[in-house]
């Protein structure tokens, strides 16, 4: 076996990557590099298109079978992925995709798809070898590229998390062992859920972790833990969320637009583009405390819980009615787990374009003092708050000082809140009643809603109960 991963520098000059995912990717081919170094035949990597180095490689090894990740990517990957397989099929290459997660392709249906998730789920892990056989160990690079050789914009992340195989046991150890158990009650503010949630999204995201091996791993951990309900219901949240991945890289599976356009054809041209805002939004100086800490806050980690991403998303589309396309691929940069089956969805999920979810707007200010009442988080991510009073810490505007004290250091609000959510509020669910909507948003349900809990469900009562139900919680909770 010739293991070998190509550094695409096309795909690293998209407007969904970013020098901090690529820092964490290099820092897992080393490690994954010395972990093959130790079985005998060190990790080969090419840098170039994806096609042309193959080619070589098969030339020069004489190779007529290919095993690789199959992988549920943005359209470029997807895109490449045709390309590479109309080359095996002309040079008589066996190309074989591996699937690493319970997406299934080209699925008809979503019937019965969870009770074949739950499957995948119980077969057993492809087990370590014991030794590789040497084939080529001389002429390999000692150093990858920085972000600098792949022109990459500087992209300071200080705070993100270590991209390495020791680092993702060690993080699933953690959760599992101790760190897991307040996991349910403390995923929702960003102060807590830094430690309570798993963390193990951006291992996932790039292969150093399966879902398989973190599902049988949590299904282990429910023995060392008897009779301790917090754990239980912790690690079947865990569960559900696990499941909840699988099930929405299974939308941008069946349908690879999500990632472009709007699920529901009806929000097409509904939102337009405001340069200074998208501005203040990304640089997390919007005026609202709350929102601008959670930017700064993942602009510093390459990480935040999820219900403060939809904060983000929730605020940018409806108070700044903001296109979910733009600020989707800002927040796509700034994560080190980006994943795009998961954040194209919850990107629409959260802007209301999807026309089968509930439309959930969030009122930055009440999150802030549901998730951080005592105004700890805003203070550390926005020092230029300092002289404001607690009870003026969430909405400054409201302070009679602010003019004078903040002027210069900390903007104004750049929209009202009240008339910002009043006016999208009107917009969005005036839209729902024009003509054709419903008929449009029960086919969007019958290709997509969840057929969770019931294996046998068919796809018209999954139909009926998308358009009558509120959003499921654990659609609003994907807290890895």
């Amino acid at each position: 076996m010739l293991p070998v991963y190509i550094i695409e520098p096309d795909y690293w000059g998209l407007p969904d990557t970013s020098a901090r995912q690529w820092a964490f990717t290099a820092e897992a081919l080393a490690s994954l590099r010395a972990e093959l170094a130790a079985l005998g035949q060190p990790l080969i990597t090419r840098w170039g298109e994806a096609v042309s180095q193959l080619s070589r490689l098969c030339a020069q090894h004489g190779v007529t079978r290919i095993l690789s990740h199959e992988e549920t990517g943005n359209a470029w990957t997807y895109a490449r992925d045709k390309r590479v397989a109309a080359w095996a099929r002309a040079n008589g290459i066996d190309w074989q995709e591996v699937p690493q997660s319970a997406v299934i392709r080209r699925l008809k249906s979503r019937d019965g798809w969870q009770s074949a998730r739950n499957q995948f789920m119980r077969q057993g892990l492809a087990p370590t070898p014991d030794a590789l056989e040497p084939l080529w160990t001389t002429d390999l690079p000692d150093r990858l590229p920085d972000a600098r050789a792949l022109d990459l914009a500087p992209d300071p992340c200080p705070h993100r998390q270590t991209g390495s195989h020791a680092k993702a046991r060690q993080t699933l150890e953690s959760f599992l062992a101790t760190r897991g158990a307040s996991y349910r009650r403390a995923m929702s503010s960003p102060l807590s859920a830094e430690r309570a949630c798993s963390r193990l999204s951006p291992y996932l995201a790039v292969g150093l972790l399966s879902v398989r091996e973190v599902e049988q791993a949590r299904q282990a951990a429910r023995t060392a833990h008897p009779g301790a309900k917090d754990w239980a219901n912790a690690l079947n949240s865990f569960a559900k969320r696990l499941a909840w991945r699988d099930h929405f890289i299974q939308k941008l599976e069946d349908e690879p637009e999500i990632e472009t356009r709007c699920l529901h054809p009806a929000h097409e041209g509904l939102r337009g583009t405001d340069p200074a805002r998208l501005q203040a939004w990304c640089k997390g100086e919007t005026g609202v405390p709350f929102v601008d800490a959670c930017m700064r806050y993942v602009t510093a980690t390459g990480w935040l819980n999820f219900r403060m991403r939809a904060m983000l998303m929730s605020f940018a589309s409806y108070h700044l009615w903001l296109d979910w396309r733009q600020t989707g691929a800002h927040l796509a940069q700034k994560f080190t787990d980006y994943e795009p089956g998961i954040h194209w969805s919850q990107c629409q999920m959260q802007s209301g374009t999807t026309g089968i979810n509930t439309i959930r707007m969030y009122n930055p200010v009440k999150q802030g003092h549901d998730q951080d009442p005592d105004g700890r988080f805003i203070r550390t991510w926005l020092p230029e708050l300092k002289p404001v009073p607690q009870a003026f810490l969430h909405s400054p505007w409201d302070w009679p000082e602010a003019p004078q004290v903040l002027s210069g250091r900390y903007p104004e609000p750049i929209v009202d809140l009240e008339q910002a959510g009043r006016r999208a509020r009107d917009q969005m669910w005036g839209l729902r009643q024009r003509a054709g909507f419903h008929d449009a948003a029960r086919q969007i349900a019958q290709k997509h809603a969840s057929r969770a809990g019931d294996s046998a469900r068919s796809s018209a009562a999954a139909t009926r109960r998308a358009k009558r139900a509120k959003a499921d919680p654990a659609q609003l909770s994907l807290d890895l």
